[in-house]
């Protein structure tokens, strides 16, 4: 018997599936919802198979490789966050944009929609700790570094601007982010991390200061500790891999507050 070729698929808050060709306010979508363990047709399928011939074409999965980009297109959607995720079964006939640029992708026109899955996923293996840190811990943790500020601000700047020249450039720290990301197909995964970790910190740190020099030093601070999170599964084989992680971990800032230890 064969087995089941289960694949990922976003959607909208209520259910809805994004469309396929950028921005639009008015498209014939399906609601996976109302679909669960059934076999879906596309409403409006394109003729040129794989061609965006509307506003929404074809259902877009992806492989279980390439789950960490499944919100690569989430800056053309009416809403971006929080979206669902869902676990699907690519039926009949598959096609691509060509294998070679987007191998993680399988696009249909029919599908079975198996069940709805946690959001985590999409940020990779360790998805559930990801977004822990950012919508958990994160408060708290900038909180605190807002009030080291605020207490010291020359000192802090100090601290902060030694970790950025002395640290995090000469180490490549965010080479090994945007590297990693490409190699783990993770880079959709991390620009979606990356955004819920600046708006986090920005709102948090901007409810006890008042300078943006400070804010944006800590929103970087919280967006690099949010990819150590996310990477510290692929940054733990050397020792100067172990560096990078715990310099992105802001460990060489020697504050009062330390980072959160990869677990």
């Amino acid at each position: 018997m064969r087995k089941p070729s289960l694949h990922y698929m976003v959607t909208m808050p209520d259910g809805t599936v994004p469309p396929t060709a950028g921005f639009t306010t008015s498209y014939e979508t399906v609601n996976l919802t109302e679909h669960v363990g059934q076999v879906v047709d596309h409403p409006t399928p394109c003729k040129h198979k794989w061609y965006d011939e509307s506003s929404f074409s074809y259902f877009r999965t992806y492989t279980h490789r390439g789950v960490g980009e499944v919100l690569e297109r989430s800056s053309e959607w009416a809403v971006q966050w929080p979206v669902r995720l869902w676990i699907v079964e690519p039926l009949g006939e598959r096609g691509n944009w060509g294998g070679r640029h987007y191998p993680y992708w399988v696009l249909t026109h029919r599908l079975r929609v198996v069940e709805e899955t946690d959001i985590s996923r999409a940020f990779g293996p360790r998805g559930d700790k990801v977004l822990s840190l950012i919508q958990q811990q994160l408060p708290e943790l900038v909180g605190q570094w807002a009030i080291e500020w605020a207490a010291d601000p020359e000192g802090t700047r100090a601290r902060y601007d030694a970790w950025i020249t002395g640290r995090v450039q000469p180490k490549h720290a965010q080479w090994w982010v945007d590297a990693k990301a490409r190699s783990a197909r993770r880079e959709a995964a991390i620009s979606q991390a990356r955004e819920l970790a600046c708006t986090t910190a920005e709102q948090a740190a901007a409810a006890v200061l008042d300078g943006q020099d400070a804010v944006s030093h800590i929103r970087r601070r919280a967006w690099y500790l949010a990819a150590a999170e996310m990477f510290h599964d692929l940054l733990g084989r050397y020792d100067f891999q172990r560096e990078v992680l715990a310099i992105l971990r802001g460990s060489g800032l020697d504050t009062n507050t330390p980072a959160l230890a990869g677990v």
